[in-house]
């Protein structure tokens, strides 16, 4: 006991305590990022050349040779393989032109050109990887507890069943009703452009899957009302009483008073 009591006050203990901290602090950061640097791991050779390849001649331009960014493009390090698939899956990326907010348009590359880039883009550094499809399995998704988690989190931009909706200075919350499960669930997981992130400790990966489940079930359901206009709420349907309903007996009152005449 008194060699250990010596050994604490030895001028060389806070500096082995500052390192077994670190040692620590580091192996818990490699256990946790494990998963979301799969995609960079199991990743050929060869797909990340092709993929390195691919992004010097279509993305370096705006975002560097080697993914640091310029002024025309934020840095892509640490952003991993889920937000390449999904800005350049959706033809978000490359950028079609400067404005509020990037468009979706037919994408330019291929499937398997994706994945190339989004493997380069995730050897980079540790990041958000493409999700199994375990966790796009809507038959295993909970709907009900989806649209909970759906109104709670994502409902006051994409409306309460993903039809969408305007934000402020030209920017919107796109419609969901035709985004595959993929995409929604990379949205979800590197939250692009003006969306907030949800990683795995605000909504964990099965929280992610109910949330599609549900956006797959309102987009296949019939509307029990009529019709949907656009499933934006009682503001659209408000307007279309209130246009065609009074326009409707404003007409039938005209032709009454010119019958009477």
């Amino acid at each position: 006991m008194k060699a250990l009591a010596a050994r604490r006050r030895h001028p060389m203990a806070i500096g082995v305590l500052l390192l077994l901290g670190l040692l620590v602090t580091g192996g818990a950061y490699a256990l946790f990022t494990n998963d979301s640097s799969a995609q960079a791991q199991t990743a050929s050779a060869d797909q990340i050349d092709e993929g390195e390849k691919l992004f010097i001649a279509n993305c370096a331009t705006c975002h560097g040779m080697s993914g640091e960014g310029t002024d025309n493009g934020p840095s892509l390090i640490g952003v991993g393989a889920a937000a390449v698939d999904f800005q350049v899956g959706t033809g978000r990326m490359p950028l079609q032109m400067q404005g509020p907010q990037a468009p979706v348009k037919p994408g330019q590359f291929t499937d398997e050109q994706t994945k190339q880039l989004a493997a380069y883009v995730a050897s980079l550094a540790p990041g958000p990887a493409i999700p199994d499809d375990e966790f796009l399995d809507t038959a295993e998704g909970d709907a009900a507890e989806g649209g909970a988690l759906f109104r709670s989190n994502c409902a006051m931009c994409h409306n309460v069943v993903g039809a969408g909706g305007a934000l402020t200075r030209g920017k919107y919350a796109p419609n969901l009703s035709d985004v595959s499960a993929a995409h929604i669930y990379e949205a979800m997981q590197t939250g692009p452009q003006n969306m907030p992130i949800f990683n795995d400790a605000n909504l964990t990966p099965e929280d992610k899957r109910d949330i599609i489940t549900y956006l797959q079930t309102v987009s296949e359901d019939d509307s029990p009302g009529g019709f949907k206009l656009g499933s934006l709420g009682p503001v659209s349907e408000g307007l279309f009483v209130w246009v065609f309903g009074l326009g409707a007996v404003i007409a039938i009152t005209v032709w009454l008073s010119a019958r009477a005449k």
